[in-house]
This record gives C-alpha cells, structure tokens and sequence, in this order.
C-alpha cells in the first residue's frame, strides 16, 4: 500500500511541529514537503528542533503545489493563510486537512462548494482532540434538557481568534436542539462592557487567554435546583494529532468538505 503523501503548512510552530513527529511514527504517511514563511530551499531536518525528514521548504505555497506531488496538504496556521492554503490545495487537487479557525461563514461556505464541484475531499476541523469533539456531541444533547447554558473556552495567550473555533462550533450544535432565549435577569445590566461575554443567541461565551494553557473548554448547563458542566482540557498538543492522523486517512476516501472531526467519527 503507497504511502499518503503529505505537505505539511506552518512546520516551525507548536502544532505543525507536533503533526511532524506524528508523521515520522506513522507508517502510512510521507512528508513530502513544507509551506513556511522563511527558509526557502531549506531541508526539513537542517532547522534547529525539527525531525529528520529530506523534504523541502517553500516560502510560495503555489510554487510548492505545483512542485510536489502531494495527496494531502495539512494546515496549522493561522486564519489568513488558512484560507489561502485551502483554496490553493484545492485549486491544484490536493486534499486539505485544516485545523486552523477563525474562517467566516462566506469562507467556508466558498471552500464547500469549491470540494463538492472538484469532488476533492477535505476537513476543516475545529479542534482534532478526540475527547473535545465528544465534548461537543454531549453538549447538543445535554441542551435538549438544560436549554441556559453559558461557555467558558480557556487558551494559551498566542492565539488569535476569540471566541476560539471550539466554542463557536459548539454554540452552532447546541442551537440546533436549544431556541434562541436571554439567559438571567430580564433587567441585567453590564457596569463593564463585556461583563457576560460574546452573545450568541443569547447564550453567552467567556474566552480566557493566559501563558501556561493549552485549550481548555467547559459547557456549563443549570437547570432548577442542579448544574451540569462537561468540561474538556488538551493538556498538550499531541492531543489533536490521532485526530489529525484519522483525517489524513480519511480524507483520501471523501469527496466532499467536512467541517467538524464529527463528520468522521462514527
């Protein structure tokens, strides 16, 4: 069986450089070359920190899919060349596997109908950790009975999208069981603008950005006389590479945009 292979965006950084080691321990997958914003014409194995792989790196991700024969593009960066990489893999028929956040609902809905008219596969996924994607599906159905419910997400202070991609996929999934509602005193009243936290449908999201954390999320439901809380904590980043490595996999028999590992598991 040939090996998938794969180019990997965003190398240097804590997540492309954890989806490097997972490839390395992986049978099935190839690195077959990198998208960084410096070292063109580099190898992989000569930047200090990184694995030893012979692959190159492109500064232009349109010179490296054009170059390199790829099967998938992996992208850990950030929302601005997220979406540009996306579109550029699936321009040049290759499948995306996304785990950046922070894409608009337009971006999102343009990058959809780009997979399903090319019949190319790809995952836009907004958090690979298997246990958080679980966190999700127990909140939409812990919503069908505790409708006022409140999201704290907690992340590392480098991130840059608030709320994160998490909890804006999760609001979505409890929306879909829960009616738009105000949650506490109809006559509440912020003495410091942003006290609640971001609204969405009346259900409120608090985003918490400190050094030290990874990505940390609890759904809070409260009902009459009892609290519910499903809470989640990526301790480190290997968390989110099984999910990233199922992608992978899974992405080679798909020919449609799934967004949300869910759409994967069975």
């Amino acid at each position: 069986m040939k090996p998938i292979k794969v180019i990997v965006a965003g190398p240097r950084g804590k997540m492309g450089s954890a989806a490097l080691r997972m490839i390395q321990q992986s049978d099935n997958l190839q690195l077959v070359g990198c998208i960084d914003r410096k070292f063109d014409g580099q190898i992989v194995k000569d930047l200090d920190g990184l694995p030893d792989f012979e692959a190159k790196i492109y500064e232009d991700p349109e010179v490296c899919l054009n170059e390199v024969e790829a099967d998938v593009l992996i992208d850990l960066t950030t929302p601005e060349f997220g979406y540009k990489h996306t579109k550029l893999a699936l321009e040049n028929g290759v499948r995306p596997v996304v785990g950046t956040t922070g894409f608009t609902k337009e971006q999102l809905n343009e990058l959809t109908e780009m997979a399903e008219n090319k019949r190319i596969g790809a995952v836009i996924a907004p958090n690979f950790a298997i246990g958080a994607v679980l966190m999700m599906q127990f909140s939409k159905w812990a919503a069908k009975h505790f409708p006022d419910v409140e999201i704290i997400e907690r992340h590392h202070d480098q991130k840059l999208d608030a709320p994160s991609g998490t909890a804006v996929k999760t609001a979505e999934l409890i929306q879909e069981e829960r009616e738009a509602k105000h949650q506490g005193h109809p006559d509440e009243k912020e003495t410091m603008k942003g006290a609640r936290g971001a609204d969405s449908e009346g259900l409120k999201i608090h985003s918490v950005r400190l050094p030290g954390l990874v990505a940390h999320q609890e759904v809070m439901f409260g009902g009459s006389g009892e609290t519910l809380t499903i809470k989640h904590d990526s301790i480190n980043r290997d968390s989110f590479m099984t999910g990233v490595k199922l992608s992978v996999e899974r992405v080679m028999e798909m020919d449609i945009l799934a967004y949300g590992l869910e759409n994967l598991l069975d």
